[in-house]
């Protein structure tokens, strides 16, 4: 089984406001659909970047996103699945559910420990 990243951006989603609890309730759905084929790990939507904390590599803490960083997750999931084309299968019924763009990667293996 492989480890697939299901991601989309800040403002990739173009939704008229009274349409988003059709899309959320749809979303879900597909959640369901995933857990129910145990291939849902993990997922859901972030807050906005601009409530970020930043730790940078000597230890300093930054409140606000990284300066640095130029497009900013907004939501993920995380699945587990055999291979690449059901990864994709998974992620254009998100992509449907969702009426957005979805970027679709694979984690690099873990080895065995």
């Amino acid at each position: 089984m492989s480890k697939f990243l299901i991601s989309f951006a800040e403002g990739a989603m173009k939704i008229p406001e009274e349409e988003i609890p059709g899309v959320v309730e749809a979303a879900h759905a597909v959640v369901e659909k995933a857990r129910a084929a145990d291939a849902w790990l993990l997922g859901g939507g972030l807050m906005h970047h601009e409530l970020a904390t930043v730790v940078h590599p000597d230890g300093t803490i930054a409140e606000g996103p990284d300066p640095e960083r130029h497009s900013h997750l907004a939501g993920f999931g995380v699945v587990d699945v055999e291979s690449l084309e059901d990864a994709l299968e998974w992620a254009a019924t998100f992509a449907a559910a969702c009426r957005c763009v979805l970027e679709v990667r694979e984690f690099v293996p873990e080895p065995d420990l």
